[in-house]
C-alpha cells in the first residue's frame, strides 16, 4: 500500500497521483509538484488515501509543498500572461493568413514556456508563427494541434440536455463511444440527435450503455422469434428495453399485439446490427 494525493491541473483535466510525504492535503488546497512539463500548480481532487501498488502505473513524485500566496500571486500573473498571449497570437494568424483555429493557450508555472493549441483540418505549417511568438515573449513556444473532443473539452459548453458538457464537468478521459451504442439504445440514427457539439458521438452514450446491455439480456430484440401467452408465435417488431413492452406481429395474423416481456417466452433471439449503409454515413461520428 502507497499513500497518495490526486491532483488536477486543470478543470475537467486528468488526475495525477503523487506521494505527499509528511504533508497532509485537503480537497480544494493548491499543491506545487514537479511534473515532466516542469514544476506545476494543481489542485488537490484526492486528499491523502492509501492504495494498492497495482494500481499505480509509475513511481510517485512528492509534492513539493502547498501553495503559498506568493505562488497563488505566480498563478495571476500566468493568467494574464495566457490571455495576452491567445490575444497576439490570434493576431499573428490572421498575419500570415494561417488556416487554423486557436483553442487556448497554457503557460507553465516556471514560466518558460507557452503552450498554444489550435484546431485545423489539415497540417500547417507554422514555423514562421513559432518564430514570431518566441521574439515577443522571450520563451519556449510549442504548438499543438488538437481534434475537435478536445476543443469541446477546452471550451466548455451546454449540451443538448441543458447540462455542462460532460467532457468539461467530470470526464477525465475520451471513452470509446459507437454507433452500434446508439442503435441498442433504440435511438434515431441522426446525427442531430446522436451527435454532441463536437460533432462526434455523444460522450453520455457511454454513461447509459451497461444498463441497456443488461435490459438486453432480458428483452427479445426486434427480429426474435417469441411464443406468447396463448401459445402462438410471432415476430417481434418493437422492443421498449426501458418499459419492456414489445410489439409483436403473430404468425397467423396481419394485427400486432402488445405484450411485456415477461409475458413472452423467447424460442430465437436476433441481433443489433448496424447496416454496411448506415455505417457509411455515420462513420465521422466515430472519429476521433
Amino acid at each position: 500500500m502507497k499513500e497518495i494525493v490526486g491532483v488536477r491541473f486543470k478543470e475537467g483535466g486528468k488526475i495525477y497521483y503523487f506521494s505527499p510525504g509528511k504533508l497532509k492535503t485537503s480537497t480544494g488546497d493548491m499543491v506545487i509538484v514537479e511534473t515532466v512539463r516542469g514544476v506545476e500548480c494543481g489542485e488537490v481532487v484526492i486528499p491523502n488515501r492509501k492504495i494498492e501498488d497495482f494500481e499505480l502505473a509509475a513511481p510517485l513524485k512528492p509534492i513539493m509543498r502547498i501553495a503559498t500566496q506568493s505562488d497563488l500571486k505566480t498563478l495571476e500573473r500566468n493568467k494574464r500572461r495566457e490571455e495576452e498571449a491567445f490575444k497576439v497570437c490570434q493576431e499573428k494568424i490572421a498575419e500570415r493568413g494561417l488556416k487554423m483555429s486557436l483553442v487556448s493557450v497554457e503557460c507553465t508555472f516556471d514560466n518558460n514556456k507557452l503552450l498554444f493549441y489550435f484546431t485545423a483540418e489539415n497540417r500547417v505549417d507554422f514555423r514562421e508563427l513559432v518564430k514570431d511568438l518566441a521574439g515577443i515573449f522571450h520563451t519556449r513556444i510549442e504548438l499543438r494541434q488538437i481534434g475537435v473532443r478536445d476543443e469541446a473539452k477546452m471550451l466548455g459548453g451546454l449540451g443538448i440536455c441543458g447540462r455542462e458538457f460532460c467532457c468539461k464537468g467530470y470526464m477525465s478521459d475520451f471513452t470509446p463511444v459507437s454507433i452500434k451504442m446508439a442503435k441498442e439504445q433504440g435511438l434515431s440514427l441522426n446525427p442531430t440527435k446522436i451527435s454532441g457539439t463536437c460533432g462526434k458521438l455523444m460522450c453520455c452514450l457511454k454513461n447509459e450503455q451497461h444498463a441497456y446491455e443488461q435490459l438486453m439480456k432480458i428483452t427479445p430484440k426486434v427480429g426474435a422469434l417469441v411464443v406468447m401467452a396463448d401459445g402462438s408465435r410471432g415476430r417481434v417488431e418493437d422492443a421498449n428495453l426501458i418499459t419492456g413492452k414489445l410489439r409483436i406481429k403473430p404468425d397467423k395474423s396481419d394485427m400486432p399485439v402488445i405484450a411485456d416481456r415477461s409475458e413472452v417466452k423467447l424460442l430465437k433471439d436476433a441481433d443489433v446490427r448496424v447496416s454496411k449503409e448506415e455505417m457509411k454515413a455515420l462513420k465521422k461520428l466515430e472519429d476521433k
